[in-house]
């Protein structure tokens, strides 16, 4: 991964290049030392000012009279430390939340380090981390994912060629064994060679599944049309495709992306959903493809499966967005958009 590599190191470059161009070494520890130094250096100078420019006095013994003046001061001076440490730590927060949210299968969002004054080399570094842990994760799912569908080829060659032809071989002996037989047992000879044609069907179907040829022979508009066919044939419920018309060859990657997307989510509805009736909406608008799956069935899903996950990590891949919608009751709603000028980064 070229690409990912190149990714990584300009992140590390950037961050030295800074560093040296200020000068100095600058930890988070040592800034937010001197930030707090600073403040309530600031505070204790001015309230020193004000109370020796004051009227007020304080005697050796300490009047009654006196005390009011003294609390006030007192009160004064931590009103305003605490007012000026709680604006200069807020970023604090702001970064603590967002650590929170992070969430692996997700894209986190960055946050802004402009005007934060000595907390922006803690910031900075904070999204350097997100920008490597995501670079990382991108490389690794990546060859994870690129390796099972090399796998997913092999197997599908493998049947196709060994088993299928294997298969096929045994019809024609049946066929020949079926124009000798006597005829009490073609009977029996006809049950056997039906049973080895549908188990050929389920060998091809199986191959075609693990290896979509009509996705790299026609391309997603022809692949999606052809896996809805085979869904409805399936197990009987309705698709009804919205597919752009003049949808044209696409990065193979993202292809590949949102056909496992769709054939994942339609192996759900058929496990899980009990629907009756499924939409398969992809249109391009805006340098985006929106890839929009939506069943009638039971909905609620609230965790995310194998299933999930693994559509998650394949939209991560060619810097997509997926989305879920699952009200209880209400069916399932499942959302790719593809960023078209995003390149792919699975080989």
């Amino acid at each position: 991964m070229p690409s990912l590599c190149g990714h990584s190191g300009g992140v590390n470059r950037r961050v030295s290049v800074v560093s040296r161009c200020r000068g100095r070494t600058r930890t988070p520890a040592g800034a937010l030392f001197r930030r707090l130094f600073v403040i309530n250096g600031l505070v204790f100078t001015l309230g020193t000012l004000a109370l020796a420019l004051s009227p007020a006095t304080v005697s050796a013994r300490i009047r009654l009279t006196e005390i009011p003046v003294l609390v006030v001061g007192l009160a004064v001076i931590l009103a305003a430390n605490a007012f000026l440490l709680r604006s200069s730590l807020a970023p604090l927060d702001n970064l603590a939340r967002s650590m929170s949210r992070v969430d692996p299968p997700h894209r986190s969002d960055r946050l802004d380090d402009r005007g934060n004054g000595d907390l922006h080399d803690l910031i900075a570094s904070f999204n350097a981390m997100l920008d490597r842990l995501e670079t990382e994760r991108s490389s690794a799912t990546g060859s994870a994912l690129a390796a099972q569908e090399g796998e997913r080829a092999r197997i599908a060659r493998e049947l196709h060629d060994e088993i299928g032809q294997s298969l096929t071989v045994a019809l024609l002996a049946l066929k020949r064994a079926v124009d000798k037989a006597p005829i009490e047992l073609r009977g029996d000879l006809h049950h056997a060679q039906e049973a080895v044609r549908a188990s050929l069907d389920e060998v091809r179907g199986i191959a075609s599944r693990l290896r979509p040829d009509v996705l790299e022979d026609l391309g997603l508009h022809s692949a999606l049309n052809a896996l809805c066919s085979e869904f409805t044939q399936a197990t009987r419920i309705d698709v009804v495709r919205h597919i752009y018309p003049r949808l044209a060859r696409l990065n193979p990657n993202i292809e590949l992306v949102c056909y496992r997307v769709a054939q994942e989510a339609l192996t759900n509805i058929a496990r899980h959903a009990g629907a009756q009736e499924v939409h398969l909406d992809l249109h391009v608008a805006d340098d985006h493809l929106t890839l929009c799956i939506v069943d009638d069935g039971k909905g609620g899903v609230v965790a995310d499966g194998a299933g999930i996950k693994g559509m998650r990590e394949r939209a991560l891949l060619v810097g997509a967005t997926l989305g879920i919608d699952s009200p209880s009751g209400e069916g399932t709603k499942v959302r790719l958009v593809v960023p078209l000028r995003v390149e792919s980064s699975v080989r």
